[in-house]
């Protein structure tokens, strides 16, 4: 059996240089060639399923190890990734004199990871300090959600929002009554994509009702099919269902985050691009005096700490308790460690402020 990418590469090179001779002329049995050259399709196939699989148990563990391996990966990723509360003088010295702008996830980093993801509720105290924190920094939410539905959760008009990974993004809503909803929508380079996307919803509902526990999540601009409540013995069926639906529909590309697969338009479009287009909006785009900061939990949130690694500036924040392969400078392990780094941060930015009045 096949199990990587590169093996599944050069079997469907060989596959199509077969595939080239002519077949067997009709009403005479089918050539050993074509058995094999059909055993090989079958074969990438199924590599293809559990490549995925393995990479949706690599990104969505099951099993702890034990205590003494988790603690040893721990202490040496912790050297490379040490604790943004601890670490907060030296980021906040890294800052002076510039424009902190902030990028918040929301599932997994304002609030918990939930069975059920329409429960995914920030508490009282996370939603009041980011209120506070908007206040001092311009901050947005950056989300694989539907941007309406990030909205209804976090429920702060000040804040900007891009949803369906960047694919939606919009700015704090307008207090004058002259200006429309659709003045403050910035940016939505996906519409051409809704319709099919709409089809395709349709189809993986049907097509997963068959796996306990899967829920298909449509967030607009890209669709989500969560497997956090599907016994892991499911999982190989599951990804089967999702490639099969989407094998009809090129123009549609699968991903993965924290157990749940990712459908997304194929536009080079992701939270990296996403957080560079905020900045430019905001008036950063080429300023060397302006300090990003990104918190997010999952795999497609790399795709900003990249971003910021490569610009040089600003810093990624991952949230996770465990060590994982990341791009981020910083770690917190929870959506708590989360709000008390934010906490702390609105609290020098207001000891800062009353210091300048007093001069």
């Amino acid at each position: 059996m096949i199990t990587d990418a590169k093996s599944v590469l050069n079997m469907s090179i060989t596959v199509t240089v077969s595939a080239q001779n002519p077949l067997a002329s009709p009403g005479y049995k089918i050539s050993i060639k074509t058995k094999k050259l059909l055993q090989n399709r079958e074969i990438i196939s199924g590599a293809r399923v559990n490549a995925w699989v393995d990479s949706m148990r690599a990104s969505s563990p099951t099993h702890t190890k034990s205590t003494s391996s988790v603690t040893d990966d721990q202490v040496t990723w912790n050297l490379h990734h040490p604790s943004a509360l601890e670490m907060l003088e030296q980021i906040i010295d890294a800052s002076k004199g510039k424009q902190i702008v902030m990028f918040l996830d929301y599932d997994g980093t304002l609030s918990p990871i939930v069975e059920d993801p329409d429960r995914a509720f920030m508490s009282k105290k996370i939603r009041k300090t980011v209120r506070k924190l908007a206040k001092c920094f311009p901050t947005a939410i950056v989300s694989g959600r539907c941007r309406d539905k990030v909205y209804k959760f976090v429920k702060l008009a000040e804040l900007y929002y891009a949803g369906s990974h960047g694919l939606d993004i919009k700015g704090p809503e307008k207090r004058s009554k002259s200006k429309s909803d659709g003045e403050s929508v910035l940016f939505q380079p996906a519409s051409e994509f809704l319709p099919m996307i709409d089809e395709v919803y349709k189809q993986l509902v049907d097509t997963t009702k068959s796996t306990p526990g899967a829920k298909v999540e449509n967030n607009k601009f890209c669709l989500s099919v969560h497997f956090r409540c599907v016994d892991e013995k499911k999982w190989s069926e599951l990804a089967q269902q999702v490639r099969s639906v989407l094998k009809e529909y090129p123009k549609l590309r699968l991903t993965q985050g924290r157990k749940v697969l990712e459908i997304r338009p194929t536009i080079k479009w992701d939270k990296g691009k996403a957080l560079e287009f905020l900045l430019e909006s905001l008036g950063f785009a080429n300023c060397t005096d302006v300090f990003p900061v990104y918190i997010g939990d999952d795999r497609t949130d790399e795709d900003a700490f990249k971003i910021l690694r490569d610009r040089g500036q600003g810093f990624g924040i991952l949230v996770s308790k465990f060590p994982k392969e990341t791009s981020a400078s910083y770690s917190l392990q929870e959506p708590d460690e989360v709000m008390d780094f934010l906490r702390r941060l609105v609290e020098w930015k207001q000891l800062s402020l009353q210091a300048q009045s007093r001069m």
